[in-house]
């Protein structure tokens, strides 16, 4: 098998390395180049163009940022894939932009799979992430030796491109909820003049308690924000969210309420200067 990985961010370089333990013959590509270059130690292919990226894979997976990037590179790719390829479509574009990206690949024949994942930098790095997927059932199968090398889980969500998208935004929903409630207790601790990391340890062996509180939590204590998922990243998502409850309740009141509180606070931590920073970093929305 092979796969032309496009977008070698956080996520797809971690994916990229996981298909090549597995013995798949992987083609990368990157609009900055030069974060695709490290990946030729590991054993990938680096392309110039998302042409010859493509052109040969039997698989195309896209792991970019926003909807807007990976329509921009389809429009390139889709008319050199071979035939009876596969789009694996992974990035994070929500359920609207799911069936826009659905329609141009079907313009071009070409079988789209929506596949967005669950999880952030070490389990794409380590092959196990959980993959949400949605599509054609023969499409799907053929793709068991790539599910195989970056997740530990696949979840099939329904035959209809949109449904994984749909799941994805309830799952970063709960991460977003967890996050941002960690901080919350985090900060309240430090304005009430107790050691933060006595909430931690109030938690832990509870059933409130969390493995990601305790991470995440004990990243805020240490302001350590190295980045696994970033907070612009997320404050995109919740967008998304937003959007997606907002056009399945046409006509009528969604409940949107607590979707757009957690906008607000990843909007704020963004415009603090922590955009790039890990969504630990909503830490600071809750500070003076």
């Amino acid at each position: 098998m092979k796969v032309a990985l496009l977008g070698t961010g956080t996520m797809g370089a971690g994916m990229a390395r996981s298909l090549l333990r597995a013995g798949i013959d992987v083609t990368v590509w990157n609009r900055h180049s030069e974060k695709a270059k490290p990946l030729e130690s590991d054993g990938a292919t680096v392309a110039e163009s998302v042409s010859d990226a493509v052109r040969e894979a039997d698989v195309v997976l896209t792991m970019l940022f926003d909807e807007a990037a990976v329509t921009e590179v389809a429009v390139e790719f889709l008319a050199n894939m071979a035939p009876d390829a596969v789009w694996m479509q992974c990035a994070t574009v929500g359920v609207a932009g799911v069936g826009r990206l659905q329609a141009r690949a079907a313009e071009h024949g070409v079988s789209m799979v929506d596949a967005p994942v669950v999880g952030t930098k070490k389990p794409a790095d380590e092959g196990t992430l959980v993959v949400l997927v949605s599509g054609e059932a023969a499409s799907i199968r053929s793709l068991a030796p790539v599910l195989d090398a970056i997740g530990s889980k696949t979840v099939e969500v329904g035959d209809a491109p949109g449904s994984a998208s749909a799941l994805k935004l309830a799952c970063n929903a709960w991460v977003a909820s967890l996050t941002a409630a960690t901080a919350q207790s985090v900060e309240m601790c430090r304005l009430l003049g107790v050691d933060p990391a006595l909430f931690l340890h109030a938690i832990d062996g509870g059933p409130s308690n969390t493995p990601y509180a305790q991470l995440k939590g004990g990243m805020m204590i240490d302001d350590d924000f190295t980045a696994s998922f970033a907070v612009d990243g997320l404050a995109k998502d919740l967008g998304l969210m937003l959007e997606a409850v907002q056009d399945a309740r046409s006509g009528s009141e969604a409940p949107t309420e607590m979707l757009q509180a957690l906008a607000g606070l990843f909007g704020r931590a963004s415009a603090l200067g922590h955009g790039s920073d890990d969504i630990a970093a909503v830490v600071t929305a809750f500070r003076p």
